[in-house]
């Protein structure tokens, strides 16, 4: 009697929604077998959350790519050592967790050799860019 009957759009739907989240600290995406209400990927992303630098690097990433040409990219480093310019190596890869759950939200892209790749996979240098 309560019950609703789903559909196989509602399903297919539903699917999708799973299958495109994103962890809330590394933005790279959920496993399939992760509960369909977890926010992160793994412990060590539960143990890290987001502090204030994740959020100043995302703010960061937003300020450099304001201030250039929409068709300009920047690389994760120039991040880094905008936030800490002495000792910015250590935030190279909070810098790329930053864009990731940015490409999550749809405010940026990431780029390999000019072409926008997947940023949970993607390995080597990569540019951020606004979306095209």
């Amino acid at each position: 009697m309560g019950r609703s009957i789903r559909t196989a759009e509602d399903a297919a739907a539903s699917e999708q929604a799973h299958a495109e989240r994103t962890c809330a600290s590394c933005g790279r995406r959920m496993p399939s077998s992760a509960p369909h209400d977890a926010r992160y990927c793994s412990a060590a992303c539960r143990k890290h959350g987001l502090d204030d630098t994740d959020r100043a690097l995302e703010q960061r990433i937003d300020e450099l790519l304001a201030a250039r040409a929409r068709s300009a990219s920047i690389c994760p480093s120039e991040v880094a050592r905008s936030v800490a310019p002495d000792d910015w190596r250590p935030l190279m890869e909070p810098a790329r967790r930053a864009a990731r759950r940015m490409v999550a939200r749809g405010e940026v892209e990431i780029t390999q050799h000019g072409s926008v790749v997947d940023p949970s996979t993607a390995k080597g240098p990569i540019r951020i860019r606004r979306p095209r």
